[in-house]
């Protein structure tokens, strides 16, 4: 079988389980599989799998088939131009968060907290541009730590990277030019709407619970404390909840306080800083 014809049998598959691109994740696993970059796939559709390859192909459309992502399957996905270790154990990263790293870049700083990194992406990311800086990323859960300290092994930056286990800023000590989040913000209603894909996620990193607001109330309280004079604070939030992450902002006495859309033109940053 060559790669072409096992496309043609896979892609009516993911279709019709209701996958939402199914020739795009065809491609993307069939490269996997293969162990050919996605971008040289179509040089090599003619050529016949290996029994390996072939099994290896079959055993990862029958995951895509049943709604597991596809970085669950390659164990890794694409952000801000690298490519990141996935796994159960952390949030998939995605493209609306790379505005966290666009702004955070847009000032120097030589000290950042990522709060509840997950895979470490919006961290690792900011450092890799700002060569000088050092940073600090947590999270809730060890195995989820485990996952961006491989990261920071694999973009050599174990070194000016660390991750703690606190739940939000409770081990945090020192201060920071610098802190970001991409905090868990799906309200507990709103759950049972999302994609199969998303529901496989870590159910921590999605909701906590209730309004889907708690995250940010932490943050509001405790971030200022540890921000420098100057300091920058900002987190991604759903595209309703501008006003009420900004008034919470507003009470702890931080101030030019920004709303940032995303590429579709929605809310997706809140910015502010300390006085």
């Amino acid at each position: 079988m060559t790669g072409a014809e096992a496309l043609r049998a896979a892609i009516p598959r993911l279709a019709a389980a209701g996958v939402p691109d199914a020739p795009r994740d065809a491609r993307v696993l069939l490269a996997h599989a293969s162990g050919i970059a996605p971008d040289r796939l179509t040089l090599h559709l003619g050529d016949p799998l290996t029994d390996a390859a072939e099994h290896a192909f079959e055993a990862a459309i029958t995951r895509r088939a049943a709604r597991e992502p596809v970085s669950h399957i390659t164990g890794q996905r694409l952000f801000w131009g690298r490519s990141f270790r996935v796994t159960p154990d952390t949030l998939d990263p995605r493209p609306e968060t790379e505005l966290l790293v666009q702004t955070a870049l847009e000032e120097p700083f030589a000290r950042m907290l990522d709060l509840g990194t997950g895979t470490g992406c919006v961290l690792l990311s900011c450092l890799a541009d700002t060569p000088t800086a050092q940073g600090i990323g947590t999270d809730i859960h060890p195995a989820t730590l485990a996952v961006a300290a491989a990261n920071a092994q694999t973009h050599g930056l174990f070194a000016r990277a660390e991750f703690i286990l606190s739940d939000w800023l409770n081990a945090v000590t020192g201060q920071f030019d610098l802190i970001v989040s991409n905090p868990p913000y799906i309200a507990e209603s709103e759950m049972p709407s999302l994609s199969p894909e998303v529901q496989r996620e870590p159910h921590r990193a999605l909701t906590p619970g209730g309004d889907g607001l708690d995250a940010y109330r932490a943050i509001a309280r405790a971030a200022p404390a540890h921000l420098n004079p100057g300091g920058r604070l900002m987190v991604e939030i759903g595209p309703t909840q501008a006003a009420a992450v900004t008034a919470l902002f507003t009470a702890q006495g931080l101030t030019d306080i920004r709303i940032l859309p995303d590429l579709d033109g929605r809310d997706r940053v809140v910015f502010a800083r300390q006085p």
